[in-house]
Parts: structure tokens; C-alpha cells; sequence
């Protein structure tokens, strides 16, 4: 892969892989997980000409800065820094469930460091908070994995799929800090603003995005500015279930940019 950079501002840190050369684009990873989830699609994009950032949110990687009482838009501004820094604006910024809140209020704040956002397995505006709970305990290395792996197939990976590669990787204390950054934003304070270009990447079986909220991004924003892809067969895990097909449709979206 490719080399390692380190961002500093204001007491933070924060640890960015970059591979490749081209046109940027950013990938921000699920709730506390490690951009590491985006290797084999960071490869796929530096092979087909992008430079490729992965900034690794505070308290995951070597990513270190104040945890407590954040909110959303302290998130983004990790990343516009990230940009800022490195001299990579205007980017194309993609995020995975959870890290579509960080792209699109990013974008919101700094419209000007974004050149589109990519939501790639966003769950419905609203979804029930059984949900919420399930994934609580996906991340819990403390219970048993067997339950964990009941709740690991049934959150976030589709039939077919192995959901024991997710019984790794997860940051604890990443997730108690973006978990309280979403609760501290007003989710309708970003929700209804898209100054970029949007891609919204869906898996066909999805339980945090069923069949009757697919439009809803459409609906808020044009088709004019939306363009949705549905990538059958997956779930909300989406990355590693179908990593190639995820890099394809993100290129081929970038190249409708220009």
C-alpha cells in the first residue's frame, strides 16, 4: 500500500493513509471502525488514477485529540484540515454508513474543499433503534462470539456473506466519542443541505435502508443531483461484501463529474 502522513492542529492528530495519484478522493469509515475496512477499494481507485486519503477518525489507528464533547461538525473538520494540509481540495468524499454524516456535514460546512459526496451504505433518515442496539453489541468484545456473530449477520452482512471478519476491528472508544457526536447535531440541521453532487451507493439488502425509503435522497435533494446505485446482494456492511463493485461505481460516478 502506500505511505502514512500525520496531520496536526490544535492538540489533534490525525493519521492519514494515502495511495495513488490523481484527482482526490477521501474515505471515511463506519462507526468505529478502521479506514482499513477500505483497503481493497483504496487499491481499485489508485490503479484507476486517484489519489486516494484515508484519514482514521481520533482514537483509531495512531489518530489521537479531545474525545469528549464533540459533534459532527468537530468531525468534519478533522477531515477539512486533512484536505487543507495536504493540498488535495477539491475532493470527492465518501463515506461509509456512519462516515456519510462526517462527508455531508463536511460538505456543508466547507462546500468549497468538496467537489461531491458518496454515502455508501447510508441508513433511512429514520430507523428503528433496535437497530442501534444490535450493532452495540457487534462491537462488544466482551460478550461471547457467537451472539456477536448472530448480530454481525443479522445488522450488517447479507446471506452469503462472512460476518466473522467484523469481529475485529473496532474502537471502542471511537465509538462511545462519534456515537455522542451524533446525538450532540441536530440531524435536520445537515440533513436537508447538499451543495455537491451526491452518490448514494445502496446494498439490496440493507436492513438500516429497506425498499421503501431507496428514494429518499431523491426525493429531498433531484435527480438532478442524486444518483443512486444498488448493489444486490449486500448489506449494510457493504465494504467488504462487495469491494470491487463498490470502487467501480465510485469511478465511474467521479468520471460523470467532469
Amino acid at each position: 500500500m502506500g505511505d502514512n502522513h500525520v496531520v496536526r492542529f490544535g492538540g489533534v492528530r490525525i493519521e492519514v493513509l494515502v495511495d495513488g495519484a490523481g484527482p482526490t478522493v477521501v474515505l471515511l469509515p463506519s462507526l468505529g471502525r478502521d479506514s482499513r475496512d477500505f483497503d481493497p477499494i483504496a487499491q481499485d481507485l489508485a490503479a484507476a488514477g486517484f489519489r486516494v486519503l484515508r484519514p482514521q477518525p481520533r482514537g483509531i489507528g495512531t489518530s489521537r485529540g479531545p474525545l469528549a464533547g464533540l459533534d459532527l461538525h468537530d468531525l468534519a473538520r478533522d477531515v477539512a484540515e486533512v484536505l487543507e494540509h495536504l493540498d488535495a481540495a477539491p475532493a470527492v468524499v465518501a463515506g461509509h454508513a456512519f462516515g456519510h454524516y462526517v462527508a455531508r456535514v463536511l460538505a456543508a460546512d466547507r462546500p468549497d474543499l468538496v467537489r461531491g459526496v458518496a454515502v455508501l451504505a447510508a441508513g433511512a433518515r429514520h430507523f428503528p433503534a433496535s437497530l442501534t442496539a444490535r450493532v452495540a453489541r457487534c462491537s462488544d468484545p466482551a460478550l461471547p462470539d457467537e451472539e456477536r456473530l448472530e448480530d454481525l449477520a443479522a445488522v450488517f452482512f447479507a446471506d452469503g456473506h462472512d460476518p466473522s471478519e467484523w469481529l475485529g476491528g473496532w474502537w471502542p472508544d471511537a465509538i462511545v466519542a462519534q456515537r455522542a457526536a451524533m446525538a450532540a447535531t441536530d440531524k435536520e440541521s445537515w440533513w436537508t443541505v447538499a451543495p455537491s453532487p451526491l452518490l448514494d451507493v445502496q446494498g439490496g439488502e440493507d436492513v438500516f435502508r429497506p425498499a421503501d425509503t431507496r428514494s429518499e435522497l431523491v426525493d429531498e435533494f433531484g435527480a438532478d443531483k442524486v444518483t443512486t446505485a444498488l448493489i444486490p446482494g449486500c448489506g449494510h456492511a457493504l465494504i467488504p461484501e462487495a469491494p470491487h463493485e463498490v470502487a467501480r461505481v465510485v469511478a465511474d460516478w467521479i468520471h460523470t463529474l467532469d
